[in-house]
């Protein structure tokens, strides 16, 4: 069984914690944070620290111009080895030739190479004696100690090669996230006595008007004053196609406006929009960590130290068994052994595998809060979901009004519609709109929601219940009817303790809800829709959508309890929901799925990935997308361990060179990054 820590906190620093080579996941900042070994910045209080500093000492960069500081030394080192290798063959070999061949190969190897030994020393500072970067200092030192120059300077050349393929992958794999959090403007234009202002879009108000003209995005959420305005929502849903808002609807942070100039009345304050909770997510993503990823870390700390003592038993224990021992043929094979057993390729090519799986599916308006979760959804045996809001569209419509004959029918719905005033359920806007404005002359007293049921207070000193049928034998109140035999849901209302009548409501189906069905049975996925609907308009959806299970009637707890029945049966479990009521449930899934556009906070918060648009149809390109990274990652630690198995019995056998050894450490590397980035280009 798959358990989800409640404990776990995200931890990251203000720059942005990030390790390159190291176990790590590169976590960026909005400037998009690169790797370099070098670069200084001195911060508040005076002291020099090493810029974008990770726990494992590796020093980054944010400037736009990393890579290039990358490539330039490994360009300067491969022209001077290239010329070192043109003096080798056209000079003679002498006493002053050698110095300065020596003196050359030196210098070629000074600019890859001392900064991984000052990566080195760094690690040994800290107490973390054992790491890629002393396995690369030793080997490639020893390699000039036995007088093989050109390959102690082909392994730091092809490291730092490896090193700028690293950081373009990256970049590509982090370009969705990034666009991603540099969708919100730093400043907003505010109408302050009807004049244009420009001002800090933290420093606006709530109440506050924006203007904001054609192309410009949204720096807050806020309610749309104009009749009419078309918005790019790409940034929030993945969804280029325009979204037509109307006057009093929602505009969140991050849309852009496509046509005339629109006024926006700010409701929300900068930090509490929609936009900042999905960027919170996005830069909480890299902090829990996928199994894969906690095993590597695990793992390396023990390999690391265990080649190095390997490489030194390679090159002395064969002094008591080789009768014909000699000291420099085996002190090569041990440098061989050194350089093939860098864990690289692995340390890289898993991070990176995960980050490109949290990319891809931002680029598609899903947001996963951990690469867990990855790893998670990919093994989900049966999709759990909420009817309202997930599998339906949550607008209601009344249908039918039947009021009995002893009751007022307008002077009944003027009080459901005052009652229902004080809930934002999608039932009571549908009756809003029936009904129309309220009357300011019903007087409500001692109102209170309960939960599952409906709405309950006191009107002209008598009781009024609005709600489901539970609500009506809650209170004991009889009525002449078989919900049952009604479709479409039911609103029971009575008052003074009579049952007085109902209201029919329906909800359409999400256009992509049978789709969605459709491709999570393709996928083996078993389907269960739980729901505090009657259970006849339950089942009614569950069969039009081919859903296996259906379950209706159901108040919070219960959901849980259903929940909890399929978990015990051994089946991971993903809860899809939107209300404040499905958080529970979200919460003791596996996999908890909020739909983040017109879901609670709770439910968002509480959840472990977000779909954005609201459509059913990510769910399962949610589940594709995480067995697409679970695949691609297993490849890479298969191609790492199968080519370095055998490449380290070959070196030390001595059948492998320091050539060999730098395929099978950079060369594995490299293929495993492409194989890693691969999923930027995959259609889901």
């Amino acid at each position: 069984m798959i358990n989800k820590d409640p404990n776990h906190k995200h931890t990251y620093n203000a720059q942005g914690k990030m390790t390159c080579c190291s176990l790590e996941e590169k976590v960026y900042t909005k400037a998009g944070a690169k790797h370099l070994l070098h670069n200084k910045h001195t911060d508040d209080d005076g002291h020099n620290h090493d810029k974008h500093a990770d726990d494992d000492g590796h020093n980054h960069s944010g400037g736009s111009d990393s890579t290039l500081k990358m490539f330039l030394p490994a360009t300067i080192s491969l022209a001077l080895l290239l010329v070192a290798i043109a003096f080798d063959y056209y000079v003679k070999p002498g006493w002053f030739a050698g110095w300065i061949r020596i003196a050359w190969y030196a210098v070629a190897y000074i600019p890859v190479g001392f900064p991984v030994m000052k990566e080195a020393f760094e690690s040994i500072r800290k107490g973390e004696i054992f790491s890629e970067f002393l396995l690369m200092t030793i080997a490639t030192v020893g390699a000039f100690a036995i007088g093989e120059y050109p390959e102690g300077v082909a392994v730091m050349l092809f490291y730092a090669i490896g090193e700028v393929f690293q950081t373009l992958a990256v970049k590509r794999a982090k370009a969705n996230i990034k666009s991603l959090l540099d969708q919100r403007p730093d400043e907003v234009t505010i109408l302050e006595n009807n004049q244009p202002k420009t001002i800090k879009a933290e420093a606006a108000n709530i109440g506050d008007i924006i203007q904001l003209k054609s192309g410009e995005k949204l720096g807050l959420d806020g309610e749309l004053i104009p009749e009419t305005a078309s918005f790019n929502t790409a940034a929030l849903t993945g969804e280029s196609k325009p979204d037509t808002k109307a006057k009093g609807d929602t505009v969140l942070a991050g849309m852009i406006n496509l046509n005339t100039v629109a006024q926006v009345k700010v409701t929300t304050a900068y930090t509490d929009s929609k936009l900042s909770k999905i960027l919170e997510l996005v830069q909480n993503a890299t902090a829990q960590k996928a199994p894969t990823e906690l095993f590597i870390r695990k793992f390396a700390k023990i390999y690391t130290p265990v080649v190095v003592f390997l490489a030194i038993a390679i090159c002395v224990v064969p002094i008591l068994f080789v009768h014909d021992y000699v000291f420099r043929d085996w002190l090569y094979r041990a440098l061989v052994f050194l350089v093939i057993s860098c864990p690289c390729a692995l340390v890289i090519s898993i991070p990176l595998g995960y980050f490109g799986g949290i990319g891809a599916a931002s680029k598609n308006g899903i947001l996963f809060k951990g690469s867990n979760f990855l790893d998670i959804i990919a093994k989900i045996q049966n999709v759990v979901m909420d009817k309202t809001g997930t599998m339906t569209e949550g607008v209601f419509k009344v249908q039918e009004v039947t009021i009995k004959p002893e009751f007022n029918k307008e002077e009944m719905l003027a009080m459901v519609n005052a009652l229902e005033s004080q809930s934002t359920h999608p039932v009571a806007t549908a009756i809003h709109e029936y009904v129309g404005n309220i009357k300011n002359e019903i007087k409500l007293n001692a109102v209170e929601e309960i939960a599952g049921h409906g709405l309950k207070a006191e009107v002209s000193g008598k009781e009024l219940l609005v709600g489901n049928f539970k609500l009506m034998d809650k209170f004991s109140v009889k009525y002449d009817i078989d919900p049952s035999t009604i479709v479409y849901t039911l609103i029971a209302i009575a008052y003074d303790k009579k049952f007085a009548g109902y209201l029919t409501i329906a909800d359409s189906i999400k256009e992509d809800a049978q789709e969605a069905v459709n491709k999570l049975h393709s996928m083996k996925v078993k389907t269960t829709m739980l729901s505090g609907d009657k259970t006849n308009v339950v089942k009614f959806v569950a069969d039009k959508l081919g859903i296996d299970n259906a379950f209706g009637d159901l108040l919070p707890e219960d959901k849980v309890n259903k929940v909890k029945e399929i978990i015990a049966g051994n089946e991971t479990v993903a809860f899809v929901g939107d209300g404040v009521n499905d958080a529970p449930v979200v919460a003791l899934s596996h996999a908890g799925i909020a739909m983040g556009g017109l879901g609670s906070d709770a439910t968002i918060e509480t959840a472990d990935i977000v779909i954005q648009d609201d459509k059913p149809g990510k769910i399962a390109m949610a589940i594709n997308i995480g067995k697409q990274t679970k695949k691609i990652v297993w490849q890479n630690i298969t191609l790492a361990f199968v080519v370095k198995g055998i490449v380290l019995i070959l070196g030390a056998g001595g059948l492998a060179t320091m050539w060999e050894a730098v395929f099978a450490d950079v060369g594995v590397a490299l293929l495993a990054i492409l194989n890693a980035v691969r999923i930027q280009r995959m259609k889901f």
